[in-house]
């Protein structure tokens, strides 16, 4: 059985030769190369095809953000499934991370998080599912509050009934089904039910644009503990 492919796009060589070992050392994964720019980025993942794309933010000749869009566009065009983009970001590139995820990016890891964690997280969003670390998360709140661009919430906020916004400031949070299953007292099927109701009645694609739009509008969110 073929592992999972991952492309490297990251403008540290250090980085990406530690990460390229990290991977390496795994019996399901396989670097199929990395770049150090974004030009370049597009262009490995589109003669590479690979299943997952791990992608700088800040990056000289094209930015994490443009090269996102433009891997997933260039996928859409060729009518290939395209790669899930894994976002690596830092404390400082939180309002990047977010524009990112808008971008198509299937989550976000803290560059200096567990590299346990790190790999889960490639396995994780090769398996379709989304990523949204905690601290990155922590990261993204840290200007809540300073009034930097947030936009009133949009009309569909008033539809979400009060348990729904319970549910939705805790999945903001970065908490998953469980972790809101046992604060709350329901169980996870409920959790499920409540958070796939916000997602519809937001127009969300998932927990990560969830965050996201909680980032980004005025609503209630109380601070990571």
């Amino acid at each position: 059985m073929s592992g999972i492919r991952v492309a490297l796009v990251d403008d540290q060589a250090l980085f990406r030769a530690g990460v390229r070992m990290l991977l390496e050392s795994q019996p399901d994964l396989e670097v199929v190369g990395d770049a150090g720019d974004g030009v370049a980025g597009v262009e490995l993942a589109r003669r590479e095809r690979p299943d997952v794309v791990l992608m700088d933010v800040r990056m000289p000749a094209q930015d994490g953000i443009a090269a996102t869009e433009q891997i997933l566009a260039a996928a859409d065009r060729d009518g290939v499934a395209p790669p899930r983009v894994l976002v690596l970001t830092t404390f400082d590139l939180d309002e990047n991370a977010a524009r990112a995820i808008r971008a198509g990016a299937s989550g976000f890891v803290l560059k200096d998080a567990d590299p346990e964690f790190l790999l889960a997280a490639v396995r994780t969003v090769h398996q379709g599912n989304q990523v949204i670390a905690a601290a990155a998360t922590r990261a993204l709140f840290a200007h809540v509050g300073r009034g930097s661009g947030r936009r009133p919430a949009p009309a569909a906020w008033s539809e979400l009934t009060p348990r729904e916004r319970e549910i939705f400031a805790l999945a903001a949070r970065g908490l998953s089904n469980g972790e809101i299953a046992a604060s709350e007292f329901l169980s996870e099927a409920t959790v499920k039910t409540h958070v796939s109701r916000i997602l519809a009645k937001l127009g969300l694609r998932d927990r990560v644009q969830l965050v996201v739009f909680a980032y980004e509008h005025e609503v209630p969110v109380p601070p990571v503990e």
